[in-house]
């Protein structure tokens, strides 16, 4: 029971802390990098309603719109698949994700902004423009990016992942 409720306290507390991850091609790790590039990704209404509410927003301050790069959305993708599996939400494995990035598409610099539980792409752009760090994400001096949302089939709950390059 003790060690339950300490799980608990703590995935609250990380899920509430968290605001973005970044890097940029001097960071290194030990996580082995799959160079194969992924070509072939399909998109939902709802993954490309939020690149359209993204490239809005940063043309309406000034900003060019990104391109979408379907490697990005598939490392996406397999990062919501990760978090509906482990029922969790966080950025595990940015590092290995960024380091693909930088590898098979030559990306200066990686960001990444995650979301929970948002019904709709508007809601989820609210939040992460309400949010420091995510809205840094939305508005830094990238080119390309990706995106993946996943519904968990048992809870309902959306899972969003989205991926900034500056390649």
């Amino acid at each position: 029971m003790k060690s339950k409720l300490l799980y608990t306290i703590l995935l609250v507390t990380v899920v509430f802390t968290f605001n973005s991850c970044s890097s940029d091609s001097s960071e290194e790790s030990t996580t082995a990098v799959t160079t194969q590039k992924v070509v072939d990704y399909s998109y939902n209404t709802s993954e490309i309603e939020t690149m359209n509410l993204i490239n809005t927003y940063r043309v309406s301050v000034g900003l060019n719109p990104l391109e979408k790069i379907n490697h990005m959305s598939h490392k996406s993708e397999e990062h919501d698949y990760y978090m509906i599996t482990n029922n969790v939400v966080n950025h595990n494995d940015f590092v290995a994700r960024s380091e693909n990035i930088i590898k098979v598409l030559g990306a200066k610099t990686v960001s990444e902004n995650i979301a929970y539980n948002y019904s709709t792409p508007q809601a989820a752009l609210n939040a992460w423009l309400a949010s420091p760090g995510h809205k840094e994400n939305i508005e830094g001096n990238f080119t390309h990016f990706g995106i993946s949302i996943r519904e968990n089939p048992v809870t309902g709950k959306k899972y969003y992942t989205n991926i900034f390059a500056k390649i």
